[in-house]
């Protein structure tokens, strides 16, 4: 591995045959890098409802082609139908350990056990959702063995790393299947259908969370021919629910906060949005809730109140349950019926498409990792932005967010790093 930005950078780490040969940016390594590659390793997930696996046959090619050997535990795509025999060049072991401990990057979906980190050697590469506010003692063992983690929550919501946003990739899959579990709950049809016994239809759907799970649920139901209605404490996200082709319920409450999210909202604030949202809520026959602060709780956007007052047979589909929920009366992971008035509150919605989930998150997870390896070899700019903010950990500390300021000793081009005295910060890859 090749460090840049956390001191002067001096060596490469890539692999000749089996041992791991270090070389001086400034020697023959040209001659050696076809005979270099970085090891990858692909965990099969083992947390309950999680479908999804780290690769799929599409990208194992690009992979290889960018310098890496992979490795992958038996039966990691088993859940979605994805056979061991669908990958070409890729190594099957059913030996967990061993599969981890001579990786020099480690590829998941969910954040690894324990003893996965304990398998690791000292200084490897993890890539994965971690939530580190939910797992404190794997963050603390991520520190220990000095693994450089690349968390995918932490992407940076900028336009360079949209082909890197896991979270967003995986949240449109989530708004379209809201959509889908709402319908089919629902005792009438979303779109309007004229018979010669006469017309019925369409349904009013409420979308509540204009990101991008709210943004796709309102294409999809209006795709389906419902009348669809978008919310959001953002007012910048009217023009977007419009151009799909919602109407935008106006509350007066701006909430904007930091990276693209919304801040929480006052007392005072969350009276005045309830007092204009409950009309809307109570008219609708599906409400879709997405709203979601990174680290807290899921704000509250529906009271027992408003739900009290809803449609029978009406339906609510919280995308929001793992933070608790946007309704009051919501059981995170249960379907429930409160009065006539049905609540889905589902988890982990985006593995239960987990062929198209999964295609999604190996092409989130390539796109990261060719920022950072090239030519059989991995180099770590920490000047990138998006290397920055996404890494979690590194060399036993935890990382900032902040990109390493560019300097007369780190020079932009690695071909033309000097080697340094000091010992490599980050010893493979």
């Amino acid at each position: 591995m090749y460090d840049e930005g956390f001191g002067i950078p001096d060596t490469l780490i890539g692999r000749r045959g089996g041992p791991i040969r270090v070389l001086q940016l400034n020697k023959v390594y040209e001659d050696w890098k076809n005979f270099m590659y970085v090891n990858v390793a692909i965990l099969k997930e083992t947390q309950p409802r999680e479908r999804r696996v780290a690769l799929v046959p599409s990208v194992a090619p690009k992979l290889i082609k960018l310098g890496a050997k992979l490795h992958m535990e038996s039966g990691a795509g088993d859940a979605i139908k994805l056979r061991d025999a669908a990958f070409k060049d890729v190594a099957f072991t059913a030996n967990r350990k061993a599969l981890v401990s001579d990786a020099d990057v480690v590829l998941a979906v969910q954040p690894p056990a324990l003893e996965v980190i304990d398998a690791m050697k000292e200084g490897a590469i993890l890539v994965s959702f971690i939530y580190a506010d939910k797992e404190p003692a794997l963050v603390q063992r991520l520190l220990e063995k000095k693994i450089t983690c690349f968390a995918m929550e932490r992407v940076p919501r900028i336009t360079r790393a949209q082909a890197m946003d896991a979270l967003s990739s995986q949240s449109a899959l989530a708004g379209y299947y809201a959509v889908q579990l709402g319908a089919t709950h629902l005792a009438r049809i979303l779109p309007k259908i004229t018979t010669a016994a006469g017309a019925i239809g369409p349904a009013k759907v409420l979308v509540m969370g204009l990101g991008v799970a709210g943004l796709e649920a309102i294409a999809t139901a209006h795709r389906l021919g419902a009348v669809v209605e978008g919310y959001d404490v953002r007012p910048e996200t009217e023009e977007q629910a419009l151009s799909l082709g919602a109407k935008f319920v106006e509350t007066g409450v701006d909430a904007r906060g930091k990276g693209g999210y919304a801040r929480e909202l006052s007392a005072e604030e969350n009276d005045k949005v309830a007092a204009v949202l409950t009309q809307h809520i109570q008219q609708s026959d599906l409400v879709i809730t997405t709203a979601a602060i990174p680290g807290r709780p899921s704000p509250k956007l529906i009271c027992k109140a408003q739900v009290a007052g809803m449609k029978a047979g009406a339906v609510i589909v919280d995308l929001s349950a793992e933070g608790g929920g946007n309704c009051e009366d919501t059981r995170p992971g249960e379907t429930i019926e409160v009065g006539d008035v049905t609540i889905l509150a589902p988890l982990n919605v985006a593995s239960l498409l987990g062929e198209d989930a999964s295609e999604l998150y190996a092409k989130n997870q390539f796109n990261l990792l060719a920022l950072m390896m090239k030519d059989n070899v991995i180099r770590i700019d920490w000047r990138d932005e998006v290397l920055a903010k996404t890494a979690l950990t590194h060399d036993g500390k935890l990382c900032s967010g902040d990109a390493a300021p560019a300097s007369k000793d780190v020079p932009k081009d690695a071909g033309e790093a000097k080697p340094a005295a000091s010992k490599p910060k980050t010893k493979a890859a």
